[in-house]
């Protein structure tokens, strides 16, 4: 059913990914074309809870035409972004010092209603999508917009950064091949990839790496140690073995280093385990490079810039169409669709067991460590 807007509100959670500000400039100027008014909440959903603690006094932003017109290239958000202050789980101070999780997901739903916001974009991966659907239930009409660049998200073909991460990661651990093959090393590569492996596997094919160890494949060390000495050290000097952050062993579990209250858990440390376990086994001397946080930053690639304008516009399409709980999906070769975020919140897109691409490196012969 459609329902007449005159003001929309959109913002940025989670990490960071190239292609945020493509996507804040397509719903802005389509919210603009519309004769509907816009603003930006700053850092998730902080803006609203501390309207007098940001830049000019305010945690909202009035979007205009002249202030996303060149943003496509940039990378980052220009409305900042966080991965703490989740509504639903806020971490507060107790008198006795200790740090506990309440509901304030009310305020938020009044500071909505305080600033006659009709409608919310929200743009984000896992942990934001399923904020958005909790606020759908309790009556805010909302639209997500998948933002990863793990590229773990349901219901969609691809989230918008992920073909950016991928071909930085690629180009990486190419540029590794010479000084590995320099010093006869193995070179343990950490990528990004909490619980689905799609960076590690894509970027480790397309870079020609000997080893990939993803989330979905639990390892034996012994394994690839065997495959390194006995096959690969026939071949040649070198290797090389792409990591993501979440693999883990046979029997083992992956490494979080922080895990507090209201905050996402911080994974680490894949890398750096499988090289110790490799120099104790392997003949080659072993050296590890984390790529982490570089994966984030940067300019969006041609595809994620225009898949994220495709996802803006979409979003506004979608508000102007009256729907509300949904995610606009990536739906090739058709375009977009919508799909209920229900099917989208507190899931993960794992990488199939049976996918071409995993077969592929399997024919390539590729090791997983099982």
């Amino acid at each position: 059913m459609r329902s007449e807007i005159k003001k929309i509100a959109i913002n940025t959670g989670g990490g960071d990914a190239p292609g945020l500000n493509a996507v804040i400039k397509a719903a802005v100027i389509s919210a603009l074309n519309r004769g509907w008014e816009i603003i930006g909440i700053r850092e998730g959903y902080n803006g609203i809870y501390h309207l007098d603690q940001f830049p000019n006094g305010t945690g909202l932003i009035k979007l205009t035409y002249d202030l996303v017109r060149t943003i496509t290239s940039d990378g980052g958000t220009i409305l900042g972004t966080t991965n703490r202050g989740n509504p639903f789980r806020f971490p507060m101070k107790t008198t006795d010092g200790k740090i506990v999780e309440v509901d304030r997901s009310d305020e938020i739903m009044a500071g909505f209603k305080r600033n006659d916001i009709d409608a919310l974009i929200a743009i984000g991966g896992d942990g934001s999508l399923t904020m958005a659907n909790l606020f759908a239930k309790k009556g805010l009409r909302v639209v997500g917009v998948p933002k990863t660049i793990d590229n773990d998200l349901e219901q969609t073909a691809m989230t918008f950064g992920f073909d950016t991460a991928v071909s930085f990661a690629t180009e990486c651990i190419d540029r590794l091949h010479t000084t590995a093959q320099s010093h006869s090393r193995i070179m343990v590569v950490e990528v990004m990839g909490r619980y689905a492996g799609w960076i590690a596997l894509n970027s480790g094919i397309s870079a020609s790496a000997d080893v990939i160890l993803i989330p979905e494949i639990p390892y034996d060390k012994n394994v690839i140690a065997d495959f390194i000495n006995n096959k690969v050290s026939k071949s040649k000097n070198y290797c090389i073995v792409v990591v993501a952050e979440g693999a883990r062993s046979k029997g083992g579990d992956i490494s979080i280093i922080e895990h507090e209250a209201g905050k996402s858990e911080r994974l680490g440390g894949a890398g750096e385990k499988i090289a110790r376990d490799l120099s104790n086994l392997c003949k080659l001397e072993v050296r590890a490079a984390i790529l982490g946080h570089l994966l984030r930053g940067g300019s969006p690639t041609t595809f994620d810039r225009l898949l994220s304008l495709r996802f803006g516009a979409a979003a506004v399409r979608a508000l102007e169409q009256g729907h509300s709980g949904v995610m606009v999906a990536y739906d090739p070769p058709a375009g977009m669709k919508y799909v209920q975020l229900d099917e989208v919140a507190n899931k993960t897109k794992m990488v199939k067991l049976n996918s071409d691409t995993l077969q592929t490196a399997r024919d390539l012969g590729i090791c997983f460590g099982d």
